[in-house]
């Protein structure tokens, strides 16, 4: 049984940064891909950035390219979504996601292709 934990959201200025958390518990992590996604109050949530179960291999929306970087620790069981030059429509609430992958370069972008997911956390930026 796979559970997500996110932590690391709040309040931040525009301009500003945050490193949100991803904490996996369960069995073998290091053969999960693992993607973030947000929703925005009254709209659809919507692909941030996936990477591949061996950290190879990243995806980005356009949006946030060259701004948010991925990354995975598959000692310390845990992703992260670093956010760089966070702007008022960065605000959101933040999920993660797992789905267990057998090829090292999968990197997922769609919600269906994920197994499991965290209730989120959310980030607020202030212009």
């Amino acid at each position: 049984q796979v559970q997500l934990v996110e932590s690391g959201g709040g309040l931040v200025q525009a301009g500003g940064s945050l490193r949100p958390s991803c904490e996996f518990s369960g069995r073998s992590f290091s053969y999960y891909a693992m993607g973030w996604f947000r929703q925005a109050p009254g709209k659809e949530r919507e692909f941030v950035s996936t990477i591949s179960r061996d950290g190879g291999s990243t995806i980005y929306a356009h949006s946030v390219r060259g701004r948010f970087t991925i990354s995975k620790d598959n000692a310390k069981t845990t992703a992260y979504l670093q956010m760089n030059s966070l702007k008022p429509e960065d605000t959101a609430v933040y999920s993660c996601a797992a789905v267990f992958s057998t090829g090292y370069s999968y990197t997922p972008t769609r919600e269906v292709d994920f197994g499991s997911w965290g209730q989120g956390t959310q980030v607020t930026v202030s212009s």
